[in-house]
Formats: C-alpha cells, sequence, structure tokens
C-alpha cells in the first residue's frame, strides 16, 4: 500500500468555509445549492472542489457536484471502494417502508418541477399521496422518517410548524437518496403487486382503504 499524502494549502480566509463543508458533508452527505447557497458556491468551485477531495480521502471518501442539479454530495472512495468497512460507512440503510416514502416523495418532486421556484407539497397533499399508493405508515413513522430525510438533506421544512398545511421543500438530492440494492427490492416489490392485480378481479372500495386514517390525526404524544 502506498503512503497517504495530503497536500492541500487553503488560505486563512477560506479555511472556515472548508471547515464548514467537511462538516456538512460528514454529517448529512448533502450540500444544496437550493438550501445551503454560500457552502455550496465554495464546494463547487473547482479548486476548492479538489481541495475537499484530497483531503476527504484521506479517510476513504469523495465529494461529487452535480451542477445541473445543484448537489455536492459526499460519496466513497473509488480507491477505497473495495476496502472493508469503509465502502458502506456513509450509507444509511432506510426501512422498507422509508423507502416506499421516498419513491412518493420522488414522483411528488418529479410532478411539481419546473412549476413554481423551489418545489414544495403540504404535509396533507403528501399523506394524499401516501393513501393512494396504499404505503401502510402510520402517522409516528412518517413523522420519524421527516425528520431522518431532513437530517440528510432531502427535504426541509420548519420544526415548528403543525397541520396538515405545513409546507415540506423536496430537494433534488432524492435522486441521489438510494442504496441501489435495496431499491431495486422495493421496485421489483411494486412490479410484483401490478402484476398479481392485473391478473385479479377488480376490487372496490377507495384507494388507501388499507391505511388507517386516524393514525395520521391522532395527537403526537
Amino acid at each position: 500500500m502506498s503512503d497517504i499524502r495530503l497536500q492541500i494549502a487553503i488560505k486563512e480566509e477560506s479555511s472556515h468555509l472548508f471547515k464548514r463543508c467537511i462538516r456538512k458533508l460528514l454529517e448529512s452527505t448533502f450540500i444544496l445549492r437550493d438550501r445551503d447557497e454560500k457552502l455550496y458556491q465554495f464546494a463547487s468551485r473547482e479548486s476548492n472542489r479538489q481541495d475537499i477531495s484530497e483531503y476527504l480521502r484521506m479517510i476513504g471518501f469523495d465529494v461529487v457536484v452535480e451542477e445541473k442539479t445543484g448537489v455536492c454530495m459526499l460519496t466513497a472512495s473509488e480507491e477505497d471502494a473495495d476496502t472493508v468497512g469503509l465502502k458502506r460507512a456513509n450509507v444509511v440503510t432506510f426501512s422498507t417502508l422509508q423507502y416506499h416514502l421516498l419513491l412518493a416523495l420522488w414522483k411528488v418532486y418529479l410532478e411539481n418541477l419546473g412549476y413554481s421556484e423551489g418545489n414544495f407539497v403540504t404535509k396533507g397533499d403528501l399523506i394524499d399521496k401516501i393513501k393512494s399508493y396504499d404505503i401502510p405508515l402510520t402517522r409516528a413513522e412518517l413523522n420519524a422518517a421527516f425528520r431522518l430525510f431532513k437530517k440528510y438533506s432531502l427535504i426541509n421544512f420548519d420544526d415548528s410548524e403543525e397541520g396538515e398545511d405545513m409546507k415540506i421543500q423536496l430537494y433534488p438530492s432524492l435522486q441521489f437518496g438510494w442504496d441501489l440494492a435495496q431499491f431495486r427490492a422495493v421496485a421489483q416489490e411494486y412490479l410484483k403487486e401490478e402484476t398479481e392485480e392485473a391478473g385479479e378481479p377488480e376490487k372496490t372500495g377507495e384507494p388507501g382503504e388499507g391505511i388507517i386514517p386516524e393514525e395520521f390525526e391522532e395527537e403526537e404524544e
């Protein structure tokens, strides 16, 4: 194995932003133009990106900038992709229900794309979408998923807002928040369900009958 050498020179006036970018990436994986414009502009500048990548490669990571969507993201370094203990070091394992919710959020994001500045959905509209997909998600599970997705800069909302009118901002980082193996498993489950339904008699009732509406409406203890 070759020696690890770190050769970067950060100007004093840039050191604070450099440290903030590193910590933000390690904490939440993404730096977004729509959420942290100052940090994004710093990290996306070619010279700064190279310095950040050089630093992160010391611990098995790298940084990728998607300029079209305004997403700067932490990834596993290609040099350490097969190193035991590092390959999945920055991968969060979502539950199957959370992956179902991610799919619903991504679909809403695509439906709203280009209609206005920012990409927002109200909590009430999102709950209706969840019901239409027959995702058996309780209110407590939904709120827990929201907090987790916000932590990793997939969505954003005001913690002081409550109720169905609460606005949720959807970020383009949603498209990068997948573990491919688990994504394929969830997608195959959808495909299987659609195939089975195609061969069954038409069902009566409204979409989302498998959901318990009161689970979304009860007050959180």
